[in-house]
């Protein structure tokens, strides 16, 4: 996808720390992180709000990020009030705008890879644990740097536990500025 169709900016967005009214209305003009999470049981959702709060916090040219997650706006608020409460999420149980940007699913064999065996040993070092499971568990996460209607970069996931390097992020932002200019 390199443009996000009118119909998926105009959609209302419903979840926490948000402006009131759509997709587009939590944009704004500044390029943004959108980052769609697993489901909170998963201990790589974890690892992943807890790496970007880090680095968000220690990096000023960081673009902000708006998380997605398949949860209600209630478990949502529970889940960022312990692990970082002042990110701004969109609650998308119906997982509408995890379709619209093609967010897909593993399959079952996914779960024999190395690679995300490796990747699970990465998140327990940091101290991250699973949790109870909701949503969608075959869900894939899914992560798009956009600026207005343009998508300027997309990660494509091998795995669940399959991330960036976010620290490469302001990078991205800045080569696009530059491209852009």
């Amino acid at each position: 996808m390199k443009q996000i169709p009118e119909a998926v900016l105009n959609g209302p967005v419903t979840g926490t720390n948000l402006i009131p009214g759509s997709l587009r209305d939590q944009l704004g003009t500044m390029p943004t992180l959108l980052v769609f999470l697993r489901h909170f049981g998963c201990l790589f959702c974890r690892e992943t709000v807890a790496d970007l709060r880090a680095i968000a916090e220690r990096d000023s040219a960081y673009p902000p990020i708006l998380f997605f997650t398949q949860s209600s706006s209630t478990e949502l608020r529970a889940f960022l009030r312990r692990d970082w409460p002042g990110a701004r999420a969109v609650a998308d149980p119906g997982r509408h705008f995890y379709a619209a940007f093609g967010v897909e699913r593993m399959s079952p064999l996914g779960l024999l890879r190395p690679a995300l065996w490796s990747a699970e040993r990465r998140a327990r070092a940091k101290g991250h644990e699973g949790g109870e499971r909701t949503g969608d568990i075959w869900r894939l996460p899914g992560v798009f740097l956009v600026a207005g209607a343009r998508v300027l970069w997309s990660h494509e996931f091998r795995h669940a536990g399959d991330h960036p390097e976010w620290d490469r992020i302001p990078a991205l932002v800045a080569a696009n500025r530059f491209a852009s200019g």
